[in-house]
């Protein structure tokens, strides 16, 4: 394979995963991005070979920097940094992280793809705890004073997530404890991810793509999956993208089968084990 050739085919798969940790289809990448998707699809194939005007729309329309999209792999500053630590240099900034830890779990975030059940988990968790319970998008509407339909249509991805960042500072200045439910894509977002994971015990609430599929259809909300014929195939490719990022969290909840008193008859005692709160 030529090197150009490989290039062209790792750029399509940066580009297909970052569509997919944020819940696009093809088809909304393209209105966004004033492209074809019959383009996208090329260029997610490998074989679309992108002006840097055009490489600037799809960055802009997935709200990320160009350089996400083109830059080679490289360790992070943090990676780095661990990697010249000694064993007790390493110690020590574990018993550091685990007292964070403690102090964390006074406010508890759920991760996971729509469908999970977090909003539904989120409430009962608060009232168990006798907390607030949030759902971060619904912080964003009051925001944004528009609806997340809305507020994407008119001003894109990159506006939604300067509002989800903006929610989730005020909920960590205002409120020492709660619950809070947070949309799909925030662990797509790094900044926003990092904010969330530093400050709070997260929980991944997670089920079999079936189980998503199931539960998004029947509260009538196909997003993510809008505009696509192959629902099913689009909703598991974003789960493949996003697991390794939902795995970051502190904890993981199977939600498969389970009603939500039994899942709060499994947290409780996990989380009794993070905080004396």
């Amino acid at each position: 394979m030529k090197k150009g050739d490989a290039f062209l085919r790792a750029f399509g798969e940066r580009l297909r995963g970052e569509r997919a940790r944020r819940g696009m289809s093809r088809k909304l990448l393209a209105d966004h991005a004033k492209i074809s998707e019959r383009y996208v699809t090329q260029i997610e194939s490998g074989k679309g070979n992108v002006s840097i005007a055009i490489l600037r729309q799809i960055a802009s329309a997935l709200g990320v920097p160009m350089s996400k999209l083109v830059a080679e792999e490289t360790p992070s500053p943090e990676v780095e940094f661990l990697a010249r630590l000694s064993p007790a240099q390493l110690r020590e900034a574990y018993e550091t992280l685990a007292k964070k830890s403690a102090s964390r779990a006074n406010r508890i975030a759920l991760v996971g793809l729509r469908g999970a059940g977090k909003s539904t988990l989120g409430a009962a968790l608060a009232k168990a705890r006798k907390v607030s319970f949030f759902e971060l998008d619904r912080e964003i509407e009051r925001l944004s004073g528009t609806s997340l339909g809305a507020l994407i249509e008119m001003y894109g991805q990159q506006a939604y997530r300067r509002y989800e960042l903006q929610a989730l500072q005020e909920l960590l200045e205002k409120h020492a404890r709660f619950v809070v439910a947070t949309g799909g894509g925030i662990v797509s977002e790094s900044a926003t991810y990092e904010l969330l994971l530093r400050e709070c015990l997260t929980i991944w609430v997670r089920t079999t793509p079936e189980e998503h599929m199931g539960r998004v259809l029947a509260q009538g909300d196909k997003r993510p999956m809008a505009g696509s014929a192959q629902a099913m195939e689009d909703l598991r490719r974003i789960l493949d993208e996003r697991t390794p990022l939902y795995e970051r969290a502190d904890l993981t909840i199977d939600t498969t089968g389970t009603s939500v008193e039994e899942t709060i008859g499994i947290i409780m005692p996990r989380l009794s084990l993070r905080t004396s709160a």
